[in-house]
């Protein structure tokens, strides 16, 4: 109906995937702006909303996902970006950190309080366009990995909203950011597996082609072994991944399933990057082989998108409901 594909969230996650294998920066790119972005103006913009901006994010731009700030990372609803009501619309003023896209977006879905003392409850999700007078790109951080993704500061002084780019309810945002993350994760999963895929993939071809005391390094058994233990690790995190994919879309609950594929992939994803610049010794340890490139992006996983103790809280909370 919009110009887009008219794919399933799973599809969106295989793309994810695919992508990694060969650069998991572009391949966090699409993630935000498929699970977050669209996901976001799909299920809670207005009839005028979906009309005059999917069209855009189908074709023409990127989003940014504005959530995160200097002293709300994992206490994301601890956040100090404020909106204030004027006439015909409302004005944001604050700072937001670590957003993704940002250089590149062509609208930015930011969230902000009106009221501080209602805490999470005065939480508001705006659609802010790219170039709105009081919206500035800082510099983009000199990151460890996923250098090709700019992440920037986002500054809002006196920013400009209209009414009509409220997006859901005022006061609603928080259920806007915790909907969105929770699916999220899985795409950050699926980019942890991708990623964990292109790292063997190219440890492999390399033990193949390696030949040391007069045959290639892949005959022998403790090289093998090393390549089976990486290959089951990877295949058990694609299953939860897309475990947790299937039932979001069959409309059950998925909360856990989603922390508990993001956990294991972004530690899975660690895991085998660094054996693959093990495997590759001098090579793996130089920006010639890719793997290198690898082993950097691969720690960002247990970070974005909710760390590994944020993931570990909401499993063990999410048990805990379950034996009460």
């Amino acid at each position: 109906k919009f110009g887009g594909a008219g794919g399933s969230f799973t599809d969106a996650c295989l793309v994810v995937e695919e992508i990694a294998r060969v650069d998991p920066a572009v391949a966090v790119m699409v993630d935000i702006h498929n699970t977050l972005i669209n996901r976001c103006l799909s299920f809670y913009g207005s009839e005028a909303q979906r009309e005059k901006y999917l069209p855009k994010v189908a074709t023409e731009i990127v989003g940014s996902f504005c959530l995160s700030e200097s002293g709300s990372g994992s206490d994301a609803f601890a956040l100090k970006c404020r909106a204030e009501k004027v006439d015909g619309g409302w004005k944001l003023n604050g700072a937001k950190q670590w957003i993704s896209n940002s250089k590149e977006a062509g609208v930015f879905l930011v969230f902000a309080t009106v009221d501080p003392e209602k805490r999470h409850k005065g939480i508001t999700c705006f659609i802010v366009d790219a170039g709105a007078p009081g919206l500035e790109i800082g510099g983009k951080y000199d990151k460890l990995g996923i250098r090709a993704s700019s992440t920037c500061e986002v500054i809002l002084s006196d920013c400009f909203v209209p009414d009509e780019n409220v997006l859901g309810k005022v006061g609603e945002g928080y259920k806007v950011a915790i909907e969105s993350l929770n699916e999220g994760r899985i795409g950050i999963a699926a980019q942890m597996v991708g990623l964990a895929k292109g790292a063997w993939e190219h440890a492999v071809r390399y033990a193949h082609e390696r030949v040391q005391f007069g045959q290639p390094i892949s005959e022998f058994q403790a090289v093998r072994f090393q390549f089976a233990e990486m290959r089951a690790e990877i295949e058990a995190a694609q299953v939860l991944v897309y475990n947790a994919a299937a039932l979001k879309e069959s409309g059950r609950p998925f909360t856990m399933e989603a922390a508990i594929a993001k956990l294991q992939a972004g530690r899975v994803a660690e895991r085998v990057a660094s054996q693959a610049v093990e495997m590759l010794g001098g090579y793996g340890f130089v920006k010639e082989y890719p793997v290198e490139k690898f082993f950097r992006d691969s720690k960002i996983g247990s970070i974005y998108e909710g760390t590994t103790a944020m993931q570990l809280e909401t499993i063990s909370k999410l048990i805990q409901k379950d034996f009460r």
